[in-house]
């Protein structure tokens, strides 16, 4: 038996993104933005409405930052999320973020938040999706396995559940990508 609960924007999971830029001045600003992902392989989009002070930031610089919020970093992540810089220009701080301008692009590295996707902007599509050129990604050695990779368990991000409003933990590793789907290709 199934439950029926309309139209939702329901995907599982929804990852938690920081989206970090300087304004005109060079001031760092930080927006939760729940709603993006993956565009295309080199490519990462999210959608922004025309009215937070990101959308017009990045408007003005030309790129942003895309960093993972994690379990220690709830509390402030949910602040940067609930609070605009338009109403609470130093909402960065106040959220306890420190930045560090990246490398590749004018925007921030947010020290705090371990893992950054740092992004030129491509374009703004008519509909508020916002689609960035990933020009590199940086990790903080905290977070690298014995192989030198990424390693989800020690980043311990959290991904939102819109059902609820919850942040959650993922949870342990139960397959292997491009593997496991092997064994009924194989015996077929």
């Amino acid at each position: 038996m199934r439950k029926n609960f309309g139209a939702k924007p329901w995907l599982y999971p929804m990852p938690v993104l920081m989206i970090g830029t300087y304004d005109e001045n060079g001031i760092p600003d930080v927006m939760n933005a729940a709603w993006g992902g993956i565009y295309d392989w080199t490519q990462v989009m999210v959608s922004l409405a025309q009215d937070h002070k990101t959308t017009e930031n990045i408007r003005k610089t030309g790129a942003f930052t895309v960093s993972f919020a994690t379990a220690g970093t709830v509390i402030p992540c949910d602040y940067a999320g609930i609070v605009s810089a338009k109403d609470v220009p130093d909402k960065f701080e106040r959220a306890g973020f420190h930045a560090v301008k990246s490398e590749f692009v004018n925007a921030p590295v947010i020290e705090e938040l371990p893992v950054t996707v740092e992004c030129r902007l491509l374009k703004f599509n008519e509909d508020g999706i916002c689609i960035g050129e990933i020009v590199n990604v940086s990790a903080d050695t905290s977070v690298l396995d014995e192989n030198g990779k990424i390693s989800a368990a020690l980043l311990d991000p959290v991904c939102f559940d819109g059902a609820t409003g919850a942040y959650l933990r993922l949870g342990e590793k139960v397959g292997q990508a491009f593997s496991d789907g092997k064994k009924l290709r194989d015996n077929v």
